[in-house]
């Protein structure tokens, strides 16, 4: 059985905006489930470019300005 590899949107390093409030799923530690990770507009920068395998969907790592580096997929963040 054969996987299509779907191509990432975004690359590594490329500056990224949140298209919506990130909020904790309760995957991100040492911070409160449904607290705000990232607002609206928030501008940040891919760090590392994954694939989530079930679904072969990307996954990004984005560093934001307050230091967090949350997992998003690409409906939740756009190109700047």
């Amino acid at each position: 059985m054969s996987i299509d590899l779907r191509l990432a949107r975004y690359q590594w390093g490329q500056p990224v905006v949140a298209r919506i409030d990130l909020v904790n799923d309760g995957s991100y530690p040492d911070c409160a489930v449904d607290a705000l990770l990232a607002a609206t507009g928030t501008e940040g920068q891919v760090v590392q470019v994954g694939t989530v395998v079930d679904g072969n969907i990307p996954i990004y790592l984005v560093e934001f300005p307050n230091g967090r580096v949350v997992g998003c997929r690409e409906e939740e963040i756009g190109a700047l």
